[in-house]
């Protein structure tokens, strides 16, 4: 039966969507590690790096200004402020949270788990009034007898009061889902399972060290006795109770009847234990993409360097994850009309403007050169804006340039004006 099976298998049709998508069972990645420690995103989450990378990139996330636009006329673009889902991204999504603690907590959903979901309200005229985060782990995606993505979530009484079933089924137009890198483009994998391994090491290094501390800072040895112990346990356990943990450390031990005590095993300067800490941190660091500096590691950076190394956090790190939040708001929460009109963007400026001196240098040129206005600058700098009538939206010129073809014309006019002005001056 089972070769027959297989055998009609060959003929089934591979485009035929499923009624599972690969992405959603990511769950079996997690678990054991070459290592021998269990590792998931709450074990994760106690190595100060991984703890410092999510909230490296959940703050980053959420503390840049969101802001909804819209196009005009003249192919600008003006803040659509008037458009309820402004305020529901930029200030409340929910009468629970503050647009802050709704972008950090998802952010570190993606982190944790390769996706975020929250769900979508709408009023009886189809208008977005509210977004609630929906806990990766109790959601799976499928698919439905008709192909369709739907999401499956197991609820509980601890989350919000916006859903009356244990278990229900939401449509995809329901749910704001924003996925990180996955092998199907629906479903992101979380980067803790994928890199378990690197991760389980981190605990294990770090049980040693504590251990190893525990113990009095001292490898384990044995007890050297010229005779015959008579009572072995017991010695064993008075020299634990006077020597053993980190209080202890330095005592000064009194042997007697010629007994000595021999150490054993491996110091950690020899195993490399910091090296080993040093490294992992570094691992941790590459598989978030994070800088080293910014989580204290200093050995490669320098006041040369680390203005750079932040510069290219915000392009290489923090960017792609921007354009991600960006494009999965606009496809969730738009009609089909409001995808050719609006658009969401986070502003960046704050993290891309370097000294004040070179700020300063850059914004003279843009003013000379007639492409920023004093306004432009003032509001780059959150500083008050120059009335209309005192020229603060003028955009001005150095006014000893001029194309080349005009400098005859110019000169010309210069002279007959100063002819005139002669000849004014005569008959006068």
């Amino acid at each position: 039966m089972s070769i027959l099976k297989n055998f009609l298998s060959i003929f089934k049709s591979r485009d035929k969507p499923q009624n599972r998508t690969p992405g959603s069972a990511f769950s079996f990645v997690f678990g054991g590690t070459v290592a021998g420690k269990n590792v998931s995103e709450r074990s994760a989450m106690q190595i100060t790096a991984v703890y410092a990378c999510v909230r490296i990139l959940a703050e980053s996330v959420a503390s840049l200004p969101l802001h909804l636009y819209k196009y005009n006329a003249t192919g600008g673009k003006v803040k659509a402020m008037e458009h309820n889902l402004y305020h529901l991204l930029h200030s409340e999504p929910n009468p629970e949270m503050s647009s802050f603690v709704f972008r950090e907590t998802l952010m570190t959903h993606i982190l944790l788990w390769g996706n975020a979901y929250a769900q979508i309200i709408r009023n009886g005229m189809g208008e977005v009034v509210a977004l609630y985060p929906l806990m990766p782990n109790k959601m799976t995606v499928d698919r439905n007898d008709k192909g369709k993505i739907i999401y499956k979530y197991r609820h509980d009484k601890t989350e919000a009061n916006t859903i009356k079933k244990e278990d229900i089924e939401l449509k995809a137009s329901d749910v704001l889902h924003i996925p990180g890198l996955g092998f199907d483009g629906l479903v992101g994998y979380s980067p803790i399972a994928m890199a378990k391994n690197a991760i389980g090491l981190s605990i294990a290094t770090e049980e040693y060290g504590s251990k190893f501390f525990v113990n009095g800072a001292m490898p384990s040895g044995i007890l050297e006795h010229p005779g015959t112990v008579k009572d072995p346990d017991k010695v064993r356990e008075s020299w634990s109770n006077t020597f053993g943990g980190s209080g202890n450390s330095g005592k000064i031990a009194v042997l007697e009847e010629g007994m000595q005590f021999k150490t054993i095993g491996i110091p950690p300067e020899q195993a490399q234990f910091l090296d080993t800490r040093k490294f992992q941190l570094l691992e941790i660091a590459r598989i978030f993409r994070i800088p080293p500096h910014l989580l204290g590691d200093l050995d490669k950076s320098s006041f040369n360097n680390m203005e750079q190394q932040s510069l290219e956090f915000v392009k290489f790190t923090l960017e792609p994850w921007l354009v991600r939040w960006e494009q999965g708001l606009e496809r969730a929460l738009f009609n089909e009309q409001e995808k050719k009109d609006l658009f969401f963007k986070f502003n960046l400026e704050g993290l891309l403007r370097g000294d004040y001196e070179s700020r300063m240098k850059g914004y003279s040129i843009g003013i000379q050169n007639g492409f920023m206005s004093p306004n432009d600058v003032r509001s780059l700098e959150n500083l008050d804006l120059i009335p209309e009538e005192e020229g603060g939206n003028f955009y001005m010129v150095n006014g000893n340039m001029m194309q080349l073809k005009y400098t005859g014309s110019a000169y010309e006019n210069i002279r007959k004006m100063l002819t005139e002005q002669e000849n004014t001056e005569k008959n006068n």
